[in-house]
């Protein structure tokens, strides 16, 4: 490839996944490089990291999942990148699937193609509360941006250059349905391919628990509604 390709790998506490993840990566996608953005792991998630010769940047705190990504998003930009390629340190994501989104992105031209469970039938198993959120943020999407995305949760992307540039700038703490309204009423096309992904097989997910996923509904709904309010605000100016 001729193109400059970073997969971007936010990390915390992944010492039992992350070696398995760059060494898949290196093997199937030889052409691309490697950035994780360690943050503040409490395990050696960096040890881990370094000895298997990939760039690492260590944050002074944690500074949650959005953060961490636009820190990677931010180094893309920086150095010239042509595409990133968002990518889970758990596991689940599949590196030889991420061929799929860069093979798309140059058929289509779109900004953004998003890796989906639901665009067709998978093995992928998905909690009944989890499925049931995805359903609402789908059709939220359908009903305001009068566009279908079937699974706008999926951290799975591929972002092309003007996308790297604008999130470098501006990216939410929770970057799902709400980031996929605002980018579709700024203009950029968003497109989606079914991809297989695996279940975390250790560790512990960001949204586990109780608290977590209200937390989560709670601040998506609200955001969405101003970004809902804005773009309204923006059509009658």
């Amino acid at each position: 490839m001729n193109n400059k390709v970073l997969f971007v790998i936010p990390a915390y506490n992944e010492s039992e996944n992350i070696e398995k993840v760059i060494t898949e990566i290196k093997k199937d996608v030889d052409y691309a490089d490697i950035l994780v953005i360690n943050d503040c792991s409490k395990d050696n998630t960096q040890e881990i990291v370094r000895g298997a010769g990939v760039k690492c940047i260590t944050m002074p705190f944690n500074v949650r999942y959005a953060m961490a990504v636009q820190t990677g998003i931010k180094y893309a930009f920086d150095n010239d990148y042509d595409y990133v390629i968002q990518f889970d340190a758990d596991g689940q994501h599949i590196a030889k699937e991420a061929e799929k989104l860069l093979n798309k992105m140059k058929e289509t031209n779109a900004d953004i193609v998003i890796g989906s469970r639901f665009l067709e039938k998978t093995d992928y198993p998905h909690s009944f509360f989890r499925l049931i959120g995805t359903k609402i943020f789908t059709g939220l999407i359908k009903l305001f941006c009068n566009k279908k995305i079937t699974d706008p949760t999926s951290g799975f992307q591929c972002l092309n250059k003007d996308v790297i540039k604008r999130y470098s700038r501006n990216y939410p703490e929770f970057p799902d349905a709400n980031l996929i309204m605002e980018m579709i009423y700024e203009g950029y096309d968003i497109v989606e391919i079914t991809t297989n992904m695996r279940i975390r097989e250790n560790g512990q997910s960001m949204h586990g628990g109780i608290i977590k996923p209200i937390k989560y509904m709670i601040v998506m709904f609200y955001t969405i509604i101003i970004i809902l309010l804005r773009n309204i605000f923006r059509k009658k100016v």
